[in-house]
């Protein structure tokens, strides 16, 4: 008897793990508009890019960002790698953020032995928690590190930068807002950490259970807490800012000086701390209400302790970081939409008998700076037409079988309607480039 025939079954279709997202033309096309955007401002303040590697080991962030913040315990994705021939497996973590990479890089290669060092990046981080509209398990930033530099005029800078990157975006004070702090230094924390517990502990009966579990280990990150009913507690604890003493409030109010004469607005905030362990003395975050909860869009502030803290000598840094994809979404409900980028020309080949012509033709049109695009394969030339109208394209270039008999080009203006169509020797490409380019 004859065995049935198995038919295959259908293989399941696979998807991108939750909250990690593709990004696609023409997508993809405000991604690099806003990255390039960043990046013309990032270089003229004279910073340099540097990158890291997606993994590192999961020591570096626990040391780094702290224990008991949120991201450890958590949000990171850490896991054990395959042992090696000796039974040994280290412990390795997508990186949640780039700030410890970066400093890990620094003290490794002993960058920071000469000079001061202004560096960016851009790239992916990782962090487990529930996807929403701003906020993914793979997000990317864009950040800045200044290390090496101690003064306010650095802090200063870093923020002047941040404002100028935010306003040629096309976002101004009516879509963002700057809120400022001091953290002080190790002792003044310490002497307002002494008070904030004891603070809190008055009031124990009203906080929640995460407020509760931080009192002691973080009580800092319970001020920052978005609980309504804890919002009069919190406005009524200590501030910080009556505990500086004389050195951190002269390196505060010479960050503002500067601020002040550039004409750069901002708001005191004393419960803003940042969600990470390292900060000191400048921290600062620009907000806007246009995304519901998701409302700071860049943040940052001085982490002079953290070099040392992951191994280095003392050094001080300052830095911010801005969420991309958060960034996109402000822009697009402000109503900036930059315009996703056309190519000049589209080629019109009706016939493959003159590939060969047009094809070294439209590599020197791409030499001169052009660019264009090649209609793949052969179709009609009203079907051409309409794929060279779609592209955005301002010309179509037409390759005809009686303009390369002639060896010219039919150069047909796609956006002018009282523009006529012109003939261009194939001879002198260099020269219809240039018109192409001016137009």
């Amino acid at each position: 008897m004859t065995e049935p025939k198995k038919i295959p079954q259908k293989l399941q279709m696979l998807q991108a793990v939750k909250g990690m997202n593709d990004i696609l033309p023409p997508e993809s096309a405000r991604w690099e508009w806003l990255e390039a955007k960043m990046r013309s401002v990032l270089q003229r303040y004279g910073y340099q890019n540097v990158r890291t590697p997606i993994v590192e080991p999961t020591a570096l962030f626990v040391r780094g960002i702290g224990e008991v913040t949120d991201i450890v315990e958590k949000e990171m994705y850490a896991f054990e790698d395959r042992a090696d021939k000796h039974g040994q497996a280290e412990h390795l973590a997508l990186r949640p953020e780039m700030t410890a990479g970066v400093v890990r890089a620094m003290i490794e290669h002993s960058y920071l032995r000469d000079s001061g060092r202004r560096l960016y990046y851009f790239g992916p981080m990782f962090r487990r928690e529930k996807p929403q509209k701003g906020r993914y398990r793979q997000f990317h930033q864009m950040g800045v590190e200044a290390l090496g530099f101690a003064g306010p005029d650095v802090d200063a800078e870093v923020i002047l930068m941040g404002s100028r990157l935010l306003r040629e975006l096309g976002l101004g004070p009516e879509h963002v807002r700057l809120e400022l702090n001091c953290l002080g230094a190790p002792a003044e924390r310490r002497a307002h950490r002494e008070a904030l517990v004891a603070h809190l502990e008055a009031h124990k009966a009203l906080l929640d259970e995460d407020s509760q579990r931080r009192m002691y280990s973080n009580p800092l990150r319970v001020l920052d807490t978005k609980n309504p009913a804890l919002q009069d507690m919190a406005n009524a604890a200590p501030k910080l800012l009556d505990f500086l003493g004389e050195e951190s409030l002269a390196h505060f109010n010479g960050v503002r000086a500067i601020l002040d004469a550039a004409g750069i607005a901002y708001t005191l905030n004393p419960r803003l701390v940042r969600g990470l362990d390292y900060y000191n003395l400048t921290v600062f975050e620009w907000v806007t209400d246009k995304l519901g909860s998701q409302g700071t869009v860049c943040g940052g502030g001085r982490y002079d302790g953290l070099i040392e803290q992951l191994g280095g000598k003392p050094t001080p840094a300052v830095g911010f970081g801005m969420g991309l994809e958060r960034m996109l979404l402000l822009l697009e409900e402000v109503g900036v939409a930059p315009e996703a980028p056309t190519p000049q020309a589209y080629a019109v080949v009706p016939s493959s008998e003159g590939l060969p012509q047009v094809m070294v033709a439209l590599e020197q049109l791409r030499a001169a700076g052009v660019s264009v695009v090649l209609h793949p394969g052969q179709s009609s030339m009203k079907s051409q037409f309409k794929k060279a109208d779609a592209s955005g394209a301002r010309y179509a270039l037409v390759f005809g079988a009686d303009e390369l008999a002639r060896g010219e080009v039919a150069i047909k203006p796609l956006r002018d309607a009282a523009a006529l169509q012109v003939s261009r020797p194939l001879a002198a490409v260099a020269d219809w480039a240039a018109e192409l380019l001016r137009a």
